[in-house]
């Protein structure tokens, strides 16, 4: 019995060693040094590789007594962080982003130490679809962070350009190019958030009228809104960008948000 509560107590330490580890990497990868530029560039792939263990440790329960995975608001928004990490990894292959690197870092370091100390709840599915459901929902999320995430920069450039400081390039990308790829992106969210949509739907046994439901809607809603007005209106600059940002915060606020309430603020698990 000792043995086996040591062995818990141990096993339940990896993931926040791991969590820990990562964050120290990726304060590296932060560093504005321009004297370890080099070292700072191959830390964040090795940070993102470490955040993906400590996510694999702490959503399957590693050290937990209870069974089943471990979700909350922390662990989703460690993913979603994840996933965007991951796309500017795939991206400064073609055109480096320093810059931007040094933004993605510290989100980085931030979130996986919060999955660590907020690991969420353990909680069985009901529905075999359920876990792809939660996975849809996570890839809106990493999809839409994407997508603000260029948005930031589109918004950037744009005052750079009114204010003449910046020729027609921003960070090595055009800007039409750029505002393109923030716009598939919200294209790719849009409709990977649908599906999500209509599984949770089609796979739930009674379907209930709660913050989580109102606040995604409202998000698809908003999404939906913006691309009938881009495509139709030709909505660009300030005005998309502002309808991307609603729509994103509202997202967070049906998942993310109200699981927050619930297990930080309420020490209660959400309905």
């Amino acid at each position: 019995m000792i043995l086996s509560s040591a062995s818990a107590t141990v096993g339940g330490q990896v993931p926040l060693l791991v969590a820990v580890l990562s964050a120290l990497v990726y304060a590296v990868a932060a560093a504005p040094v321009t004297a370890i530029e080099r070292l700072s560039a191959m830390a964040l792939p090795v940070g993102w590789l470490l955040h993906l263990m400590a996510l694999v440790l702490d959503i399957g329960g590693w050290g937990s007594a209870t069974p089943g995975a471990r979700l909350g608001f922390a662990p989703v928004l460690s993913m979603t962080v994840w996933l965007v990490i991951a796309v500017h990894a795939i991206e400064s292959r073609l055109v480096p982003l320093p810059a931007v690197r040094r933004w993605l870092a510290p989100a980085g370091a931030v979130v996986v130490l919060v999955a660590a100390l907020f690991p969420g709840e353990s909680r069985q599915y009901a529905s075999p679809f359920a876990p792809l459901h939660f996975v849809l929902g996570v890839g809106s999320y990493g999809l839409f962070g994407a997508a603000v995430l260029h948005a930031a920069l589109l918004d950037s450039a744009e005052r750079r350009l009114r204010s003449k400081s910046a020729a027609h390039e921003t960070l090595g990308i055009p800007l039409l190019q750029l505002e393109r790829l923030t716009f598939r992106f919200v294209e790719a969210g849009f409709a990977v958030l649908s599906a999500a949509l209509l599984l949770g739907y089609v796979s739930t046994a009674q379907w209930r009228w709660d913050h989580k439901t109102v606040f995604s809607l409202l998000g698809w809603l908003v999404f939906a809104g913006l691309l009938a007005g881009r495509r139709t209106r030709g909505w660009r600059g300030p005005r998309a960008t502002r309808w991307l940002y609603v729509g994103v915060a509202l997202l967070l606020l049906a998942y993310v948000g109200s699981r927050f309430v619930f297990e930080v603020l309420l020490s209660r698990p959400s309905a």
